[in-house]
């Protein structure tokens, strides 16, 4: 079963959000995890706009990255520069994606901006997800 593991700072947005939808796409065959280079706690808004699309992540919590699933994965997909930056080394086996994605927790203004703001990066990330799950579904095929 492939696993892969999707990251970021806090784990609270960007890499919940994405395991969350790949838990949806990619089904029972993958193992998906999400993780932080730190532990910042679930953000809500996150799990709001995700139950627009009729995902709950509210039972996900935040978690720092574990050594042990990142040198197990066969695919790490870092959501921001700093988690691509300082993520711990990993075999040459594994394989590393990076969606460069604005932080939605930075998002400054009024609560329909913020949210927004959130809405366009959950967005962007299901596209992401969305051909991801494609290109598994093609490799499967081919074999």
């Amino acid at each position: 079963m492939p696993k892969v593991y999707f990251l970021c700072t806090g784990n609270a947005c960007r890499s919940q959000m994405a395991e969350g939808f790949a838990k949806r796409l990619l089904g029972q065959q993958w193992q998906v995890r999400s993780a932080g280079l730190e532990a910042h706690g679930l953000n809500p808004f996150a799990t709001k706009v995700m139950a627009e699309k009729g995902i709950d992540i509210s039972r996900q919590q935040s978690k720092v990255i574990d050594n042990a699933a990142l040198q197990q994965a066969d695919l790490i997909v870092t959501l921001c520069g700093d988690a691509r930056d300082r993520c711990p080394w990993t075999p040459p086996s594994v394989r590393r994606l990076h969606w460069p994605l604005q932080d939605p927790a930075a998002a400054t203004g009024s609560p329909a901006e913020v949210l927004q703001e959130f809405r366009n990066v959950r967005d962007a990330i299901e596209i992401r997800v969305r051909a991801l799950a494609a290109s598994a579904d093609n490799k499967q095929d081919q074999n």
